[in-house]
């Protein structure tokens, strides 16, 4: 445990812990110490939970507004670093502020949309220190609306309500990603409002869609296709179970002047590759960026079947040289499983595959080398021979 805490991870289970305090309460600050005594980290406990400890920090500083003050200015001059390594657009993007785990911060996440904040309180400790963060946001970034989506399930887990506030402002507000124009509601989108972790990834299309029919599937607002249609794609076909989200793409797409090449449809997505493979449809490109399949690990053989069916499906529709792009945000799965369930896909369907790039989430959600849990999005693109 001692090594593990010491090469960057940050939690602490129950199975590993000798004493710990026997009226302890859920977020309750502790201090973790070695066997011989010696100082190893400062964070908050919740006997609840098989992480019995989240650590805050390597040396006993005290846990108040100037703690997270100091979090968000170091989280904040990260990512204008990397701004400056991505095209000029990305400036005025939606980013991913503060990233638990990988910001110091386990528990919280923070995500801002122009002047606009939306966060999520995941954790007893975290729940503990609600004025603090809120009075650290005003001090480092002064946003005009903050919206709380606390909706997660993980809150059950540690013992908390579930909840959704608006606490400033306007949670409806017009953004830009990567030159679209995106309306979000920051109380009702899906997550904070939309997935900030692919937008470095939509740029991935350049390039691959001049002039290509594209099937974008599991869509949710479309922000892969409309992105495939800036890009230069002649068609675009979104799909998604989700009617709000697909009403919301075709305003998105009409909105950017999008409308006449992209259409979208309410449909099961198994059932409509299905559908499209018995039709002998075909398309240059396809899109699959599904919701996480598995959820804990006793759940990961199914999840792979899940995994290898859209994809081997998706495969059969593509045109001799297309592209397949298709992503798993399961953090059970890893690169090395997904590449090997596409390279099981590929052979059922007796095509030789060609890896163009492999990505993951974008820089504004950091992953810690110590902490494989940080890493959890996957992104290939393949050509189909």
């Amino acid at each position: 445990m001692e090594r593990r805490l010491l090469a960057g991870h940050a939690w602490i289970y129950k199975n590993e812990v000798e004493r710990s305090p026997t009226h302890a309460e859920a977020g309750d600050l502790v201090d973790v110490l070695d066997a011989r005594g010696q100082f190893l980290g400062r964070g908050y406990l919740n006997p609840r939970s098989t992480i019995l400890i989240r650590l805050l920090d390597r040396s006993p500083v005290p846990i108040d507004r100037s703690f997270f003050i100091e979090r968000f200015r170091r989280a904040r001059s990260w990512r204008q670093r990397m701004f400056q390594a991505r095209p000029p657009d990305a400036r005025s993007n939606p980013y991913r502020l503060v990233h638990g785990e990988a910001d110091g911060l386990p528990g919280l996440i923070v995500d801002r949309y122009g002047d606009a904040v939306c966060l999520q309180i995941l954790t007893a400790g975290m729940e503990r220190h609600r004025d603090s963060i809120l009075g650290a946001l005003d001090e480092v970034i002064q946003p005009t609306s903050i919206v709380v989506r606390n909706d997660s399930p993980m809150r059950e887990r540690e013992g908390l309500n579930r909840e959704r506030l608006v606490l400033r402002g306007a949670p409806q507000t017009p953004v830009q990603m990567n030159g679209l124009k995106v309306g979000v509601d920051l109380l009702e989108g899906q997550k904070t409002g939309l997935f900030l972790d692919q937008s470095d990834n939509y740029r991935l299309l350049q390039g691959l869609v001049t002039g290509a029919e594209v099937l974008d599937c599991f869509c949710y607002l479309g922000l892969w296709g409309l992105h495939a249609a800036q890009y230069g794609a002649s068609q675009v076909i979104g799909v998604d179970q989700a009617s709000l989200a697909i009403a919301h793409a075709v305003e998105l797409a009409n909105e950017n002047g999008y409308g006449d090449r992209c259409q979208f449809q309410t449909r099961n997505v198994f059932d409509d590759l299905n559908e499209r493979d018995r039709r002998q449809e075909t398309f240059d490109l396809v899109i699959l960026d599904p919701p996480a399949f598995v959820k804990n690990r006793g759940r990961l053989t199914e999840a792979i079947r899940g995994y290898k069916e859209i994809n081997l499906r998706a495969m059969r529709l593509l045109r001799e040289g297309g592209f397949l792009v298709t992503c798993s945000c399961s953090h059970h799965l890893s690169a090395e499983s997904f590449r090997e369930l596409l390279l099981d896909a590929a052979g059922d369907v007796g095509r030789a595959i060609k890896l163009v790039s492999r990505t993951g989430q974008s820089a504004d959600h950091p992953i810690l080398l110590g902490m494989p849990e940080t890493e959890y999005l996957k992104c290939f693109v393949l050509q189909i021979m």
